[in-house]
């Protein structure tokens, strides 16, 4: 039986600028730093606390950006879309859709990080 998600994998060329984009940039903490497989690849965690974790790996088969990034876009929870949507546009991380609402589910804004990969912040309604 699936239980859920455990994590969400990134893999990129440059794991380490990939992932200081998320922590300095998008404000999100480094969990886990650490070296796999035989040619010393570099992996960072991030963990919420709760649900999936978000890990960005080096991945020798990966080169440059994102050729189709709205094939999976994963959402970052927030409790004030409309702050965090001006800090990230301040601190110029580029956003490639307003904040728009879903009826019965909350609030959207799309944003994109340095290898052109998508990722939302998401403000869902009180459950």
């Amino acid at each position: 039986m699936i239980r859920g998600i455990e994590t969400i994998n990134i893999f990129s060329e440059n794991a380490k600028n990939l992932a200081d984009f998320y922590k300095n940039k998008v404000s999100l903490k480094v969990t886990v730093e650490a070296e796999m497989g035989e040619n010393g690849e570099e992996v960072y965690g991030f963990d919420f606390g709760q649900g999936p974790g978000l890990y960005i790996m080096d991945h020798s088969e990966i080169k440059g950006k994102s050729k189709d990034p709205n094939r999976c876009i994963f959402n970052l929870e927030t409790d004030d879309i409309e702050k965090e949507v001006e800090r990230l546009e301040k601190s110029g991380v580029k956003k490639t859709q307003d904040t728009y609402h879903i009826e019965g589910y909350g609030y959207i804004a799309t944003f994109e990080d340095v290898d052109g990969n998508l990722f939302q912040l998401a403000q869902v309604r009180a459950k």
